[in-house]
């Protein structure tokens, strides 16, 4: 197996950071040119370099749709054309989730993901969303990010410096990633989508978004509903919680994925922990950790931090991968570590990849300006932060020092108000919307799902996939044929519709995903754990 840095990848990277977000006023977001104020130029489509099979092309979009006429940026897309063309149905645009994945490379990897009947009846066409990949990436300077202070304050004096180094982290962002940085919410973002649409030249598109394209999904309807064909949003942000909700929300997913790998391993000779007090294990892994006692196979001189390991746990519940990860933890919890060595620190930033630490490097992090413009969680005093932390504890005593939660919270500490904030959803011009969600989501929890539809129980239908893991779509023939059904003939499965789960939670992995970029087949971590957040 890898290392911890390596197996956590850029991800864990993109979660255990932190950095400032906008100045720009919500006034200005919410006043965004109408459609006639602004018409994108056809898309020039070429093979990709990195897949011929696929077509790649870039949009010319305002960066301020406030000014539309002003400064501009290209957005980065590609396409894979329908195999069955004399039965097209239309364009299906995708989202990968995040922020932060590639919707491009999403797009490469659509074989993988989507059925053939909709490679058969749809364009599929993903995009970089502003900020991302391709797409003028948000970056910021490794040093900065490398001296960072505690993420865990315990002095009022500690939560103000944590507030003072989010905003110069802001500053030099900004300065590094020009003003895309003050305009990379999620409303500008849906700007982006319906410029898509004109592009594309289609009256209205088909639409999937996976956990963070889901609220990409949910205010295109809100404003571009009658331009919405169909739509499956999988893996459910719910927008309306406040920072309470929010917190909560993150911490009962992550915990109630832990129960589920724990019961696993309790029933199943599979789990390198089977026979153990796998709840102990755990705790004193944690606890040594913090010690500074657990390093790497074979490289003491290489710690692994309590975060790395809670995080590590966190992604393997996307897939979700067990079995490995039962053999990864046992295989640090052998290790020892030289004898007065100090714990490595809680951020666990030290050898994330994608943070190399060369001295006047930057790295491209566009995850939580992102998530600080579109959510108001702002803990405005140590008290209120401290009780934030303290409640998530409470519901997750395993993994409330996961990436998500946390790790999201500190990020937004001492900046600006967001620019998108949380509201209740208003569809009242969109189609009939397929929520898909999973009982076990580690991200997403079920209860934001249920949430989301009790408010929009006119517009949206539920089906809810009884087992584990990230993304619904994929898990078994029951979920995929009824979205597939869906989005080519638009006949939604009733509401509450339920799909047993899967024998095993561990998915199968296709012959057909070993000629897909970055996928497991090919050595390389599993392209999906990017497509989360």
């Amino acid at each position: 197996m890898g290392s911890t840095s390596r197996a956590l990848g850029g991800l864990a990277a993109v979660f255990a950071l932190v950095v400032a977000t906008v100045t720009v006023t919500p006034a200005a977001v919410a006043s965004a040119a109408p459609e006639d104020d602004f018409r994108p130029a056809a898309v020039d489509w070429s093979p990709c370099p990195e897949l011929p099979e696929v077509e790649c092309g870039t949009l010319r979009l305002p960066v301020d749709w406030a000014e539309p006429h002003g400064a501009k940026f290209d957005l980065a897309l590609a396409r894979r054309k329908a195999t069955d063309p004399a039965n097209r149905v239309g364009s299906l645009v995708i989202h990968p989730g995040g922020p932060g994945p590639s919707g491009v490379e999403f797009a490469f990897a659509a074989p993988y993901w989507f059925s053939p009947q909709v490679q058969q009846r749809f364009d599929i066409v993903g995009f970089d969303p502003r900020g991302v990949g391709r797409s003028a990436p948000i970056t910021c300077s490794t040093d900065l990010i490398a001296r960072r202070p505690s993420t865990y304050p315990t002095t009022q004096a500690g939560f103000q410096a944590l507030g003072r180094y989010n905003r110069e982290l802001a500053a030099d962002c900004r300065k590094r990633s020009g003003p895309i940085f003050d305009h990379s919410d999620s409303k500008a973002v849906v700007e982006d989508l319906d410029a898509i649409r004109r592009a594309l030249g289609e009256r209205k598109i088909s639409y999937y978004g996976l956990s963070y394209g889901t609220l990409i999904g949910q205010q295109y309807a809100e404003r571009y509903g009658r331009n919405l064909r169909a739509m499956v949003s999988d893996s459910n942000l719910d927008h309306s919680l406040d920072a309470w909700s929010f917190n909560e929300g993150t911490a009962t997913a992550a915990e109630d994925s832990f129960r589920e790998f724990v019961e696993w391993c309790d029933a199943k000779p599979a789990c390198a922990l089977h026979g153990q007090d796998v709840g102990a294990f755990w705790d004193d892994l944690i606890a040594r950790a913090d010690r500074g006692e657990i390093s790497e196979p074979g490289d003491p001189s290489r710690p692994v931090s309590a975060s790395q390991i809670i995080d590590y746990a966190l992604l393997s519940f996307y897939d979700p991968s067990w079995t490995q990860l039962s053999e990864w933890l046992v295989a640090r919890a052998r290790t020892a570590a030289p004898a007065g060595r100090t714990a490595p620190a809680v951020s666990g930033v030290s050898g994330v990849s994608g943070v190399s630490g060369v001295s006047g490097e930057a790295t491209a992090f566009p995850f939580v300006p992102v998530f600080c413009q579109d959510w108001q969680i702002r803990p405005r005093s140590l008290r209120e932060y401290t009780s934030l932390l303290r409640r998530a504890d409470d519901i997750a005593p395993h993994m409330s020092r996961a990436f998500l939660g946390h790790q999201v919270v500190h990020g937004c500490v001492g900046l600006p108000d967001a620019t998108n904030p949380q509201q209740r959803p208003r569809l009242d011009d969109a189609p009939k919307i397929l929520l898909l969600n999973n009982l076990h989501d580690p991200s997403t929890g079920y209860g934001w799902a249920k949430s989301l539809h009790r408010q929009t129980r006119g517009t949206t239908v539920l089906l809810t996939y009884e087992g584990w893991g990230h993304g619904s779509y994929i898990r078994t023939d029951c979920v995929r044929d009824a979205a597939d059904r869906y989005l080519i003939s638009l006949r939604a499965p009733a509401d509450g519709t339920r799909c047993a789960p899967a024998d095993s939670p561990e998915l199968p992995i296709p012959s057909a995903a070993a000629a897909t970029p970055g996928s497991r087949a090919s050595g390389a971590h599993p392209w999906w754990k990017g497509f989360t957040r």
